[in-house]
């Protein structure tokens, strides 16, 4: 977040990341919330393009690509445990549209939430459930390929 100030850069920095700390952290917090990148911004005082700009910078991925992995994580676990239909996981993690959060399941999991259901209770029998969590987390950037590789 380049800001024209008396302080050192270094320093002024710091106080940055330490904002987009605070706004990946209650992403974090409040996943199942209906969260946007001007409510975030408006949190830590800045404006929406400036947080989108600095949040990829630093992390790598939007803020809604950051907010949708962290549904995605949860999501997965509620699946696993087996006790919700995959539209009960769909709202309770904070997704409004079922289609949007398959689409978005099928993009960072490899599978559609319904046939992740079914394999991830067969797959994950018997092991303690913080190590499944673990080895089934998903991964972005395995979502799709780069461009020109195959």
């Amino acid at each position: 977040m380049l800001r024209v100030t008396s302080r050192p850069i270094p320093e002024q920095r710091l106080r940055d990341l330490a904002l987009l700390r605070r706004v990946r952290d209650r992403i974090d917090r409040e996943y199942t919330e209906p969260l946007n990148v001007e409510a975030l911004a408006h949190g830590v005082h800045v404006s929406a393009g400036h947080l989108s700009r600095e949040f990829k910078a630093a992390y790598g991925e939007s803020v809604y690509s950051y907010l949708m992995t962290r549904r995605i994580e949860r999501a997965m676990a509620l699946l696993r445990i087996g006790e919700l239909s995959v539209t009960e996981v769909c709202f309770a993690v904070g997704s409004s549209s079922l289609g949007t959060f398959s689409t978005r399941f099928t993009e960072l999991v490899g599978m559609p939430p319904s046939v992740y259901k079914e394999k991830a209770a067969a797959a994950t029998e018997g092991i303690p459930a913080c190590v499944s969590k673990q080895i089934s987390r998903p991964i972005r950037n395995r979502e799709a390929p780069a461009r020109g590789k195959k």
